[in-house]
Parts: C-alpha cells; sequence; structure tokens
C-alpha cells in the first residue's frame, strides 16, 4: 500500500485525532527507520520515547514471540509468571513497593489517581481527594488524567472536566503549598515535563515537595511514564533528586513498543486497593511482561542506562555549543537523553518537517521547542550529523 492509499485510508476510516507527518515507515532497527522507497532516518524520537534499546532489539523480539507461541493471554483471574517476575523486578529497582500493570501512562496515572484517593478516604477522610498537579504538565487523555493535565487548550473541547484537580507553576514550592487544603490528598508531578516541553522540577523544589508531602500527610505522585526506563540516566529521573515517590506510573520505553503501564505503590498505599477495586482485562499480560524483562535485561547488558547519561552529556554539549553561535536559540533543558532546544517564537515545526526531509526524526512541540529523544543506544557520530544539519537549518 503506497502513502496515497494510506492517506485516503487515514481519511476515509480514521477518526481525525493525528496530525500525521508524510512518511510511511515500513522497518526499523537500532536507532535507524527506513520508509516505503528504501529511505533511511536516523530516528531521535523513538516512537515519542518508546523503543529505548533501540527498534526491533533481538533480545525483546525473541522474548515476545517465544511467549506468544507458548500463551499469549488467559486474564488477571489466573496466575502468569512472567507477570509475577516483572512485578518483582520492578518492585527491586524503584525500591521497594507493590504493583498494578495497565496498557499505557495514561492509564497508569487513572490508576494512581484512584489509589491515591483510595487510600486517603480510608486512611483519613471521605472528602480528602483533591489532587494538586503543575501547569504545562501531561498526564493523559482519559477523563481524569485530562483534568490532571496542566494545559487548557487541551481540556476546553471536553469541558466540564472532573473536579478535585488544582494547577500551579512548576518550581513554586509557595504556590504549591497555598494550593494544599483540608481536601487535598495528594500532589502528582512529572520529574520533568515532557509534552510540555521538556521542562524539570528543580533539585531543591521536589526535594522540598517531598518534605512539604511528608509534612502535610499528603501522597507524593511522580509520573514517570516519558522519564522512566533509563532515559534519563538514571532507571529512573527521581534517582537524581535522592528522594522516593509514595506512588509511581511508568509506560512507553518498558516494553520497547508493546503496550504496558504500571503503578508501582509502597506498601500500606497499595494495600488500599482491594479485589474488586480496579483492574485491566489485558494489562500485564504474558507477552508484554516477557518483552519488558528483556528490556531491563538489554539496560543491564548494555549498560545503556551509564550511556544515557555520558552521551547525554556530549549531546547536551554539542546543542549548548551550537546555541551559543545562534541568536535564535534560548536554551537546552532536560536530562541524560531527553533534551530539547527553546527556539525564540517561530520555526521549530518548520526545522522538524525539513529534518524528515533531510533523514533525521526530531518533534516540534508548538512553534519554539525542538524535543529530542533517541534511542539509548545512539552514537555520538549521529549526533554529530544532526548537529550539523541543525547548524545549516536554524538562523
Amino acid at each position: 500500500m503506497d502513502l496515497a492509499e494510506l492517506k485516503r485510508f487515514d481519511e476515509e476510516y480514521h477518526l481525525s485525532t493525528y496530525g500525521r507527518l508524510p512518511v510511511q515507515f515500513v522497518r526499523g532497527r537500532g536507532t535507524r527507520l527506513w520508509d516505503d522507497s528504501g529511505k533511511e532516518y536516523v530516528d531521535f524520537l523513538s516512537g515519542l520515547g518508546v523503543v529505548n534499546v533501540g527498534h526491533c532489539h533481538p533480545k525483546v523480539s525473541e522474548a515476545a514471540a517465544a511467549q506468544l507461541a507458548k500463551l499469549a493471554h488467559v486474564s488477571n483471574l489466573f496466575y502468569t509468571e512472567p507477570q509475577a517476575r516483572l512485578a518483582e523486578r520492578l518492585s527491586r529497582l524503584a525500591g521497594d513497593g507493590r504493583l498494578f500493570f495497565a496498557n499505557s501512562g495514561a492509564e497508569a496515572n487513572e490508576g494512581a489517581i484512584k489509589l491515591a484517593r483510595r487510600y486517603s478516604k480510608t486512611a483519613f477522610d471521605p472528602d480528602r481527594v483533591g489532587i494538586v498537579t503543575a501547569y504545562r504538565s501531561f498526564h493523559g487523555r482519559t477523563m481524569k488524567t485530562l483534568a490532571a493535565t496542566g494545559q487548557r487548550d487541551k481540556q476546553e473541547p471536553f469541558d466540564p472536566m472532573p473536579p478535585g484537580f488544582t494547577h500551579v507553576p512548576l518550581n513554586d514550592l509557595k504556590a504549591l503549598s497555598a494550593a494544599i487544603t483540608s481536601e487535598t490528598c495528594a500532589v502528582m508531578l512529572e520529574v520533568i515535563q515532557g509534552e510540555g516541553g521538556v521542562f524539570p522540577c528543580g533539585e531543591d523544589y521536589l526535594r522540598a515537595v517531598r518534605a512539604l508531602c511528608d509534612e502535610r500527610g499528603l501522597l507524593l505522585i511522580l509520573d514517570e511514564v516519558q522519564t522512566g526506563v533509563g532515559r534519563t540516566g538514571a532507571m529512573f529521573a527521581f534517582e537524581h533528586y535522592g528522594l522516593k515517590p509514595d506512588i509511581l506510573t511508568l509506560a512507553k520505553a518498558l516494553a520497547n513498543g508493546l503496550p504496558v503501564g504500571a503503578v508501582v505503590a509502597r506498601g500500606d498505599v497499595a494495600g488500599a486497593f482491594k479485589p474488586g477495586d480496579h483492574g485491566s482485562t489485558f494489562g500485564g499480560g504474558p507477552v508484554v511482561c516477557s518483552a519488558a524483562l528483556a528490556v531491563l535485561d538489554v539496560l543491564a547488558s548494555e549498560r545503556l542506562i551509564e550511556r544515557a547519561a555520558e552521551t547525554g552529556e556530549y549531546f547536551r554539549r554539542r546543542l549548548e555549543g551550537l546555541a551559543g553561535t545562534k541568536e535564535s536559540l534560548v536554551e537546552v533543558r532536560g536530562a541524560g537523553l531527553m533534551l530539547a532546544l527553546q527556539m525564540g517564537p517561530g520555526g521549530a515545526k518548520k526545522i522538524a518537517a525539513d529534518a524528515l526531509r533531510d533523514g533525521f526524526v526530531i518533534n516540534a512541540i508548538g512553534e519554539d521547542i525542538l524535543r529530542f529523544l533517541p534511542p539509548l543506544t545512539i552514537g555520538r557520530e549521529e549526533i554529530d550529523s544532526l548537529i550539523e544539519f541543525l547548524d545549516k537549518a536554524i538562523e
């Protein structure tokens, strides 16, 4: 099926929820993608931060295929070994906790919201259900996670939003403290805001939020759907801050392209859920859990988390060097291999389109931010090639 026919199918049979770019990708391997004409691209987006160990990593593909040939699905009415092993691995990596598996980041965040409210209603007060989140945040597209999201333009078409969420500026502890009331049960933050433009929590700020939650008896929910699984040069971005959340959410890179989400909650909080309180038909199925276990093995055996830190620092230095030569570039933000280039007003979408034309997959957030989320296997030569393109493309 050629691109013209795909476009026709898209217009006739799909809901118009995506503004797709005019490329049909047919194959991927490592850091590379190929379209239907055979043209090769260097991927600096990883399917929106998903294929952290690279496209079609053989160990992940083999693990998923082997499990698919043996048992694909039985539902969560029964025990399966891959799910049990993955829960144990993630619990250890996160520093203890109990797991719930879902199919996406939005589902994981929805589960975290439900768990926080269930815990608080039981442990404190039935009216203690409010959650404070940040402006520019993005937590998902279900109605509750959309209400948690701090982007009014995404909410407005679907008003009225479910109640119970208050938004404050990121890195403003005074505003956060003022927003907490007797009806607040949790604070929910992305360690680095991804879809909002790659804005990190300040180190002192996030530590102070942890202390504030402890002081006020609130839960700290950290949304690591995009930052987790090695992206920032640590298994979880909260490790950079020397603290732990009460509830952690994961998705995207966990199974390297297969749909999975996870909620990790400390023991007493996790105990608030009883059988029947929450569930998922497909969440934590044996195929995706087998793939996720392989991802964790590859991250360790190939030292990809350490590589993300080292290569990410090199990438940052190259971007900062570029920014130093261009008046239109304002700053570089992020950590590890989750980076953004802030531009002056306008131009980001055109640069992303020109990059695609020249064989680089990058992402524009609005008209003034370029975002880079390459596989953790990206090399310095590939980064140098992108910098050479950006140097020519940016005035």
